[in-house]
């Protein structure tokens, strides 16, 4: 009987302490922090919708960047600090799920957080240097063809080993049978920088607006989107299934909200629900589709538990299918 007392207790009192959290949540300014540095498509995103989740939550909304290890280095942060929702991660399974595949010092897992909401998916861009002899994909592969028997092998850029875009070249390389240079980068931003100035010769990456300013400027080509179709935004450059070569290599990614998994439930309820507004926020809407992200719908905590499981075994698979090794 006093145990049956004593738990009684101690459920009321969680339940008393899960109330109050709802309450006073927050109560003092929130991180949202970028796995990248500034200057990629993941820090215009946060910076788009900071101001807006601000308004819903009542606090300042603070972008916070963090580049290393693939998004290892910001998870980590994320994991290291207590579960109060203040360190919120813009995450995408790149950092979450493919980071612990492809880096032995990352030792956290992807169950270790919880996805509190979706934001949209990034198409993903055939980027190459302005100065390369090529008008379209498949000019590319012969071109990269040609290289590497000259034992020239293209280079392409990636945001860290066994981040999603080095698993793109990879693939690329695998499909086509074209032997081809990873460099790997702490971010989009100075691996676009070194694109432009021509020290790498393409890059698989996640569109921005910015990339279709500096194609119209010259400064870079852009090939073609990795789309099975031309889409509304971006109908100025092929969809990769217009190509020869590579007519199925059609991918985008997706990024969404993390908080730690033991994180108070009325916390991840707010965030979920603040987040959800922010999407329907018309500014935050027309400003992320003039970047050609597409836009998710709001989901609920049960359906997105749904899709993160269902992703990291997505990509896991695609890790496995061209065995990613730890380094």
């Amino acid at each position: 009987m006093k145990l049956v007392k004593f738990l009684a207790s101690a459920l009321c009192s969680l339940t008393v302490a899960s109330v109050a959290i709802a309450q006073t949540y927050p109560n003092k300014p929130v991180s949202l922090v970028v796995p990248y540095p500034a200057g990629g498509v993941s820090d215009v995103i946060a910076r788009i919708v900071s101001p807006a989740l601000s308004k819903k939550l009542g606090e300042a909304v603070i972008v916070e960047n963090i580049g290393g290890a693939s998004g290892g280095i910001a998870a980590q942060k994320v994991l290291n600090s207590p579960a109060d929702g203040y360190l919120v991660l813009q995450g995408s399974p790149n950092e979450l799920i493919l980071g612990p595949l492809a880096n032995s010092a990352i030792k956290f897992k992807s169950e270790d957080f919880r996805l509190v909401q979706m934001i949209g998916s990034a198409q993903i861009a055939f980027l190459v240097r302005s100065d390369m002899p090529v008008k379209d994909v498949d000019s590319f592969l012969a071109y990269a063809k040609k290289a590497a028997q000259e034992g020239k092998p293209l280079s392409y850029a990636s945001v860290g080993p066994g981040s999603f875009y080095h698993l793109l070249g990879e693939q690329l390389s695998r499909e086509t049978k074209i032997p081809m240079t990873h460099v790997p980068y702490k971010g989009a931003g100075p691996a676009l920088q070194d694109l432009i100035g021509g020290q790498i010769d393409f890059f698989l990456a996640p569109y921005g607006k910015s990339h279709d300013e500096l194609a119209k400027q010259g400064r870079i080509k852009l090939l073609a989107m990795l789309n099975a179709k031309r889409l509304e935004g971006v109908k100025d450059y092929p969809a990769i299934s217009e190509s020869k070569g590579l007519k199925g290599f059609t991918y985008s990614i997706w990024t969404g909200y993390f908080v730690k998994k033991d994180t108070p439930e009325p916390v991840v309820q707010t965030l979920n629900k603040a987040l959800a507004e922010v999407l329907d926020d018309a500014t935050v809407k027309s400003s992320l589709d003039a970047n050609s992200l597409l836009i998710a719908k709001p989901l609920s905590l049960n359906e997105l538990n749904k899709v993160y499981g269902d992703g990291t075994a997505q990509f896991r698979a695609i890790a496995k299918s061209i065995n990613l090794q730890p380094q």
